[in-house]
């Protein structure tokens, strides 16, 4: 079941928030929402780039991520880019997650596209699990950074 923006406030305005910085009011920064939105969360990326086409980036985002052991949540493209032929990647955000998320981002189109630092980049989907997991997130990304973050391997059992 996706989250409402009833539930995602009440899981952000909490002692160990799940979003910080929360921001409860959709906000506008260059043509773009972010912050709270009926169903989702739109996030900011955390530095300038430049995607000329074809060109693949690691980003982050501003916002640090404490998720819940009964919450997943699924990165999604926004609008507003994808029009511009920017994708991020749809990955699983593990309950259990904490630390600052690494983005994958493509531009598919013939143009050159300019993100400035601040700029939403992505919407973040929360999803109830049945009941809350035996197994939370303890990978090899936990607590990670603020900064792109690249791949880390792990050895052969």
């Amino acid at each position: 079941m996706l989250l409402s923006a009833q539930s995602i406030r009440k899981l952000c305005i909490t002692d160990t928030p799940m979003i910080y910085p929360f921001v409860e009011e959709k906000t506008v920064v260059n043509g773009k929402s972010y912050g709270l939105s009926s169903c989702s969360y739109d996030v900011r990326i955390d530095q300038n780039l430049t995607l000329n086409p074809g060109d693949y980036a690691l980003a982050s985002t501003i916002e640090d991520l404490d998720i819940p052991n009964n919450v997943a949540a699924f990165v999604v493209d926004k609008s507003s880019y994808a029009r511009l032929g920017i994708m991020a990647f749809n990955t699983l955000i593990d309950a259990g997650f904490k630390g600052n998320l690494t983005l994958e981002l493509k531009n598919t189109a013939k143009n050159i596209v300019q993100i400035q630092q601040g700029d939403p980049i992505c919407q973040l989907v929360f999803h109830w699990l049945d009941e809350p997991t035996d197994r939370p997130y303890t990978g090899k990304y936990q607590n990670q950074k603020r900064g792109p973050q690249p791949v880390i391997l792990e050895p052969d059992r």
